[in-house]
Formats: structure tokens, C-alpha cells, sequence
């Protein structure tokens, strides 16, 4: 018999898949894993969301798979999808997740200077 502590799964038991959660931040109310139907953690759904406004300030993407025991920080993997899908359809990143993008792509997007 489960204990008092005892709170149920996310993740659909029996799968083995990939679930995305997004941390999400309210200003002085803190931040919060943002609540989801389990059949909508899945990574195309998570970037969707996102480009669309469904967050209000993301702060970070987790992955993690309890069949196979891991979990990991994919913010920046995430970030460079919706930089490299707004590159491809010509449009700014959207002023929604501009910062979550920025934050984590910044290394890698810097200009150089040209010398005279």
C-alpha cells in the first residue's frame, strides 16, 4: 500500500517516450513547471507552444525518459530550433520566447567586427 507521500506518475505508465516540460516564470510569483495533458510533452508540441505564446516567460526546457533513466537540460538545443525555423521562414523570433532564445543561443550568434 502507497503512503501518504505518494503522488502519481506524469508519465504515462508503460511508455517508454521522451517527455518535455517547460519552466515557466511569473514575475514575484516564481516560476512553475507548467501543468500539461501527458500526451502533448512530446518535443515537436513543447517548440509549437512556444512559438505560439502559450508561455509566459520560459526559462528552460527539461527532457527526460523514466524508462531509460535520464533526464537533461535541452534549453538550448530548443532554442536553436526556433531560431533555425524562424530563419528558414524569414520572420523575427517572437517577442514571447525572444529572451528564452537569446538566453540560450547568445555564445553562438555573436557578430564579429570588421576592421578597417
Amino acid at each position: 500500500m502507497r503512503g501518504s507521500g505518494w503522488t502519481p506518475s506524469i508519465v504515462p505508465s508503460g511508455h517508454d517516450e521522451n517527455v518535455y516540460l517547460v519552466e515557466d516564470c511569473f514575475g514575484r510569483k516564481g516560476c512553475v513547471w507548467r501543468e500539461t495533458d501527458s500526451e502533448t510533452t512530446d518535443l515537436e508540441t513543447v517548440i509549437a507552444d512556444l512559438m505560439s505564446g502559450q508561455y509566459h516567460d520560459p526559462r528552460r526546457v527539461i527532457a527526460f525518459n523514466t524508462a531509460e533513466r535520464w533526464s537533461e537540460d535541452v534549453s538550448e538545443d530548443v532554442a536553436r530550433e526556433i531560431q533555425r525555423r524562424a530563419d528558414l521562414a524569414n520572420e523575427d523570433v517572437s517577442s514571447t520566447i525572444e529572451a528564452f532564445v537569446e538566453r540560450h543561443t547568445r555564445p553562438e550568434r555573436q557578430m564579429t567586427l570588421g576592421l578597417a
